[in-house]
């Protein structure tokens, strides 16, 4: 098999993700120095600019970050990102993703996630999903997408304490058979 690009351009009509680069950083931590924005994810003080220097850092080194820009306005709305890659098993893990609160509930998210499970699964067989346990709004929108919850982990982020994550799964086979629905 050939290379696996992690990062590629992936665009709808309503969002754009592009690799992240180091030169970002400002216009990413634009969005994420707001606390509201964390209030569901595992650690909750990445608004905090030193926190989100490691977090950053974790992203350029996962090799598979992206930049996610509303289209229609052309600004930052959040990231998300490719990582650990298991040429084994062909599977791939997705997570880190946050989005600016006033781009909640509009089905960014959603968007998002179905262009980068449409990427993945040119390559893979099976897609992770980290999320952490008090996450619940993550965890309900990936269920809508067909994933699974196949377990409890903890979970070691770059830089940061283990924090207990729920473990969902997404299969190549089900992915298009949910997509054959809509």
């Amino acid at each position: 098999m050939s290379e696996i690009n992690l990062q590629p351009v992936l665009e709808d009509d309503i969002i754009l993700a592009e690799p992240l680069k180091k030169e970002d950083f400002e216009r990413l931590y634009k969005v994420a120095s707001d606390p509201e924005v964390w209030a569901n994810h595992p650690n909750k003080n990445r608004y905090k600019r030193d926190v989100f220097t490691t977090f950053f850092e974790g992203a350029m080194q996962s090799g598979g970050a992206f930049l996610v820009t509303d289209k229609q306005t052309g600004e930052v709305i959040g990231s998300s990102r490719f990582y650990d890659w298991n040429p084994e098993d062909k599977s791939l893990l997705i997570g880190y993703t946050f989005f600016a609160k006033d781009h909640w509930g509009q089905g960014f998210n959603h968007r998002l996630k179905r262009l980068m499970l449409n990427h993945a699964f040119q390559f893979a067989d099976k897609v992770i999903f980290h999320i952490g346990a008090v996450n619940i709004p993550s965890q309900k929108s990936i269920v809508k997408l067909g994933a699974i919850k196949t377990g409890e982990l903890e979970v070691k982020y770059f830089g940061e304490e283990p924090k207990l994550n729920y473990v969902y799964e997404i299969t190549r086979d089900e992915f298009l058979k949910g997509a054959e629905k809509k």
